[in-house]
């Protein structure tokens, strides 16, 4: 019988499953589930930065995802050996002592603050800027020495801080809190009791200040000092974390029903979307992984040997085993990326939304169609015209900061800008503006990799963003002066997770053969254009000096 496994790749927006032949990476089916709650921007406030999700989307999402690859593929259930959880993170949301959501639980059904808090809420950055004043001044071990040297609002601790603060009453329904990746996967197991539950090693030492150089967390001594609360949870979190090709459990009755498998299929431990996605793309040593979408993670592997002592400054931290187990994973990234160019697509688009499709003069069916078309061709005709825009034409300057800052340096409070826009700046013109932003980051992120040792010998581009735009990516590559690879698969991640669960189910040795087994191809390669690398250095230093300028008024 052939062996199947299931990777299933939580996003912003939406869930997606695979299922994949273990013998040659093959996908069967996939599907896609949005969330539908998500859709309609319950429990967010974009006006204080507050992004929380209710966990039955991605529970409905599991249980549609999975029973539709199975139907559409026809497999046998028994065949079907493992599967695998990534989700965003840090997204961390508060559990009951029997692992149950908060949220469940009568009087939190519609409470924010019982509900997961998505990566991209920053409603913690006055409690990150104290994590990170007191891990400099209160005399022991600095915990956030692996992640990057700052604490970023995104992640587990600010959050948490920020809402028992808030919320009296979450604070007191909360035994313990878990990441996304953690819950889905806890739900699936037939391991009974949370404490000796498998926590991910990627959630938590990215994300955590987990580390085994002093103990896994951080000392109670200091997470007292920021809150008594945390020091107390502390005792109710883990000591010992997991790297994702490893057995969470096997598949629980209940679930092995709704889904249609067995028991015995086996739940690998979860993981982070952006680090499942570079094990899809073959990842290797000297390698840059590009996860790009509505933001991006930048992932890449070192061995212990290599990196030696060195602690990379201003990323999101290393982590030994969190992409591929005795390497060190490390991770950057940008808070916007795609969110960028959707927030100008917005911008552009209110005339249509607020006056077009409420005109009395078209008929429903003609609105729809013109919405549809909007849609379809909004950024494509932008990047279109601003392709065709010499680059002896004035452009102007923009930061990619819509959503702060995540790397090199994590800050939050961090703004966009843009300068020297004329009479003569038409929409095109910001919008290549925006373009070059984006890729200028991502230089930013580059160059700070190199400056810390880290060799950079080759990257790849993965998601979306990567598929779709070849101007962005030619842009990118002019930008960064490197060829960039395209991997194939559509569902780089998802492949990832599906990679970790075949190496669970013992169907594969280890997560380097399995990934040159069943990894993504490539489907392009974006080469520099010598003639404009020189133009896009100038145009560089105009956006580090624009960049420098913001971020000094921003302190003062």
């Amino acid at each position: 019988m052939k062996s199947y496994v299931i990777g299933l790749d939580y996003g912003s927006d939406s869930v997606r499953a695979v299922l994949i032949d273990t013998q040659n990476g093959a996908e069967l089916a996939s599907s896609v589930h949005n969330y539908r709650r998500w859709q309609s921007q319950m429990y967010c406030d974009a006006s204080k930065n507050q992004f929380r999700q209710h966990p039955l989307d991605h529970i409905e999402g599991l249980q549609n995802t999975v029973t539709a690859v199975l139907q559409t593929s026809g497999v046998d259930p028994k065949s079907v050996k493992g599967i695998c959880i990534d989700t965003t993170g840090s997204s961390p949301m508060p559990v009951t002592e029997d692992g149950t959501a908060l949220v469940f639980v009568e009087g939190f059904e519609e409470n924010p603050n019982a509900m997961m808090v998505l990566w991209k809420d920053h409603t913690a950055i006055k409690e990150a800027n104290e994590i990170n004043e007191l891990a400099r001044s209160w005399g022991g071990e600095d915990f956030t020495k692996y992640e990057g040297g700052i604490y970023s609002s995104e992640w587990f601790w600010a959050k948490i801080l920020h809402v028992i603060r808030e919320d009296e009453e979450v604070k007191k329904g909360a035994y313990s809190w878990m990441e996304h990746c953690d819950y889905l996967t806890w739900i699936l197991c037939d391991e009974t009791s949370l404490d000796a539950f498998k926590r991910s090693r990627c959630a938590a030492g990215h994300k955590a200040m987990w580390h085994e150089s002093w103990g896994g967390l951080p000392a109670k001594e200091f997470l007292n000092q920021l809150n008594p609360y945390l020091a107390e949870l502390r005792d109710n979190l883990y000591e010992t974390t997991f790297t994702s090709e490893e057995i969470a459990g096997k598949l629980n009755s209940e679930w092995a029903d709704k889904l249609g498998l067995t028991t015995d299929t086996v739940i690998a431990v979860g993981t982070f979307d952006a680090h499942a996605g570079a094990v899809g793309a073959k990842i290797d040593e000297e390698t840059l992984v590009r996860v790009m979408g509505t933001s991006t993670c930048d992932i890449m592997v070192s061995s212990k040997h290599n990196l030696g002592e060195t602690t990379v400054k201003g990323i999101c931290g290393q982590v030994d085993g969190s992409v591929i187990p005795n390497f060190i994973g490390l991770e950057a990234g940008q808070s916007a990326f795609g969110d960028v160019l959707a927030w100008f697509k917005n911008v552009l688009q209110w005339p249509i939304d607020n006056l077009i499709l409420n005109s009395s003069i078209l008929s429903d069916d003609q609105k729809e169609k013109l919405k549809a078309e909007a849609e379809q061709n909004f950024i494509r005709s932008l990047a279109s015209q601003a392709e065709q825009i010499p680059m002896s034409e004035i452009i102007p300057i923009a930061l990619d900061w819509v959503n702060g800052r995540r790397t090199p340096d994590a800050n939050q409070e961090l703004k966009s800008a843009i300068s020297g826009i004329s009479l003569g700046t038409k929409a095109p013109h910001l919008f290549k503006a925006l373009v070059n932003s984006i890729c200028f980051g991502s230089k930013m992120i580059v160059e700070r990799f190199q400056e810390e040792g880290v060799k950079i010998s080759s990257v790849i581009g993965i998601g979306g963003v990567a598929r779709k735009s070849p101007f962005i990516m030619q842009t990118l590559a002019n930008v960064l002066n490197m060829p960039i690879k395209v991997a194939e698969s559509d569902q780089a991640p998802a492949l990832g997770a599906a990679i970790y669960a075949a190496v669970a189910a013992g169907i594969h040795p280890n997560v380097i053969e399995a990934s040159k087994i069943m990894g993504s191809d490539f489907e392009a390669e974006y080469f520099p254009q010598k003639d404009q690398v020189k133009v896009y250095e100038q145009f560089l230093e105009e956006y580090k000096r624009l960049g420098n300028f913001v971020e000094s008024t921003t302190k003062g």
